[in-house]
């Protein structure tokens, strides 16, 4: 590779060592470690670098460092479904800020050939958080091998494992109950993942602990799953449009929706606003999350709302505790919640 400023083939730390008068030890400290050099030599290292046109080879450091200085964000779904989700981007934009203080990267990562344990497998990064994600055995062991340290935000329970969420059960329940309080009784509930309805065996997902939220209030107001209607939906705008279309297709239109994402709260509105139908007079609609987007719509959405930005941050500086070794055991922060009621919701 030519260098642009002269012509010559690109220096080396060879080269600066050479025209520094340092050893190629010293040159690598002064890019790698300072603060084994003293600040005059590390002030005429760089200064020779940059008369050379030097630029540092990142792979070459992340091998002398022994480290990609990268956290990797394991995608809850493919990249064009998670970045319509402004719930997903808040969170990023959360770990990202602790990244940027870090001086680490952040590592966008989506199944790979449909498959989260081979994305896993062949990330670059120090360590891994996740979102929503219902963590398979081979994905755990994949982790464990490569001895990659992992955080989970939204994720199933697991002791062993350090955690970012809140009390979904009892948000749900709060969120469900709020709806039932106001008179409805004929009520739809959009869920998050086919498997949200799986009662019996419950699992330790977010969607199944909301469910058991909705399952105690419904149960205090003498109703059971069998008196709501329940559909499931990706969190994409596209996919709550469909959601609402097949509410409004039933042979009793509920008086009330409650969701269990705002984007997909919000698309039923608009929805139902564009086939004629008035929120909150004709139909009800409940969110989760408070997305930004939740106080702008109009009517704007009562809704749970959980600080995204804060489980990211939260998640992020837990992770760089394990990598930095400074936290040995498991940690499982609980993050305040708290349901804001709007105009969407209206009493019968």
């Amino acid at each position: 590779m030519k260098d642009t400023k002269n012509g010559s083939k690109r220096p080396t730390i060879k080269d600066i060592a050479r025209e520094s008068g340092y050893s190629k030890t010293a040159v690598s400290f002064a890019f790698n470690d300072p603060k084994r050099i003293s600040k005059k030599a590390r002030d005429q290292i760089l200064k020779t670098a940059e008369q050379l046109g030097y630029i540092p080879d990142p792979m070459a450091r992340n091998f002398s460092l022994q480290r990609h200085l990268s956290i990797g964000f394991l995608l809850p779904q493919m990249v064009q479904y998670s970045l319509q989700n402004p719930y997903t981007l808040q969170v990023i934009a959360g770990i990202g800020s602790v990244c940027e203080k870090m001086g680490y990267t952040l590592t966008l990562i989506p199944p790979l050939h449909k498959s989260l344990s081979l994305a896993v497998r062949n990330a670059a990064v120090d360590g891994l958080i996740t979102l929503g994600s219902q963590i398979d055995d081979d994905i755990i062991t994949v982790m464990q091998t490569r001895l990659l340290p992992f955080v989970m935000i939204d994720g199933p329970y697991d002791e062993e494992t350090s955690s970012v969420n809140i009390a979904e059960e009892e948000a749900a329940y709060h969120q469900m109950k709020t709806v039932l309080d106001h008179g409805h009784r004929s009520i739809a509930i959009i869920g998050l993942a086919s498997a949200t309805f799986a009662i019996g065996e419950v699992g330790k997902s977010v969607s199944a602990r909301r469910m058991l939220g909705y399952n105690r209030a419904l149960g205090e107001a003498g109703l059971t799953f069998s008196d709501v209607a329940c559909l499931v939906s990706e969190c994409t705008p596209d996919d709550g449009r469909q959601a609402a279309q097949k509410i409004l297709a039933l042979p009793s239109r509920p008086t009330c929706v409650v969701t269990m994402s705002d984007i997909v709260a919000i698309s039923c509105i608009l929805a139902f606003k564009e086939a004629g139908i008035r929120v909150p007079q004709e139909i009800s609609v409940v969110g989760f999350d408070n997305i930004d987007e939740a106080i702008t719509i109009t009517p704007a959405l009562t809704t749970i709302d959980q600080p995204a930005f804060e489980k990211g941050r939260l998640g992020a500086k837990t992770l760089f505790s394990i990598i930095d070794g400074t936290q040995q055991e498991p940690v499982h922060l609980l993050v305040e919640h708290r349901l804001l009621l709007r105009d969407s919701l209206s009493r019968i």
